[in-house]
């Protein structure tokens, strides 16, 4: 990310405990589970390969529907997991309160399934074998989902970001504008040079963000509260 978010200024009713509860499964698969059985074993147990789909693959691990789940609480690095989890923190709790906890979880989900979705037809429709073989891992998916969903509920509330050595508050919409542009100047250069060996799921990022975008009106219970300053 070239621009850390820290924090918001929309305040909540209620303790987002949906929110909390999949930062700290997260957190539990990747100190509990991944660091114990190693990085690659878990990888391939808990993540979804494409090729699955088909299948034009031996599968590995659990079967892909159970990965369609687990995939999004595997991470590859505490990087990773740290910079999808601190997103999920900041606007999570936001999207939580306007939605309701149940219709949040199921948003969260459905983000992250429509991220799979996303990234698997691009692989398996651009890609060779060898990259329809590599395990997506991570929670970025359903994580663009609830930013974007953030983005269409709250696009005036402000966020402390972090760059380089300055502090900033800046709007949401211009940050996470950020965010998605980047990933389509991405995705245009993966269209035209597909990656045969594995990266960032940029396509899963937009899939999720375009599935936030889209429907989060229809999850949505009651208007958040508005931003303090």
């Amino acid at each position: 990310m070239p621009l850390i978010p820290l924090r918001d200024n929309v305040p909540t009713r209620k303790f987002p405990i949906v929110t909390v509860a999949l930062i700290v499964a997260n957190f539990v698969v990747w100190v509990l589970y991944q660091q114990r059985a190693g990085l690659e074993a878990s990888v391939f147990e808990l993540g979804f390969q494409p090729c699955e789909v088909e299948p034009s693959c031996e599968p590995t691990g659990q079967a892909w529907p159970v990965k369609a789940v687990t995939h999004m609480f595997t991470h590859g690095s505490w990087d990773h997991v740290l910079l999808n989890m601190l997103p999920l923190w900041i606007f999570g709790n936001n999207v939580e309160d306007a939605l309701g906890r149940v219709r949040f979880l199921v948003f969260y989900f459905l983000a992250g399934f429509s991220a799979l979705a996303a990234q698997s037809a691009f692989t398996l429709a651009t890609a060779g074998q060898q990259a329809a073989e590599i395990p997506m891992v991570g929670a970025s998916g359903a994580v663009y989902g609830i930013m974007a969903a953030y983005l269409v509920l709250l696009p005036h509330g402000k966020v402390l970001v972090w760059f380089l050595i300055v502090l900033r508050e800046i709007p949401a919409w211009i940050l996470i504008g950020i965010f998605v542009v980047l990933e389509l100047v991405s995705a245009n250069s993966q269209l035209q040079h597909p990656p045969e060996g594995g990266g960032v799921a940029v396509f899963a990022h937009l899939g999720g963000a375009a599935f936030g975008f889209a429907l989060v009106k229809l999850f949505q219970q009651r208007r958040p509260l508005q931003p303090t300053h």
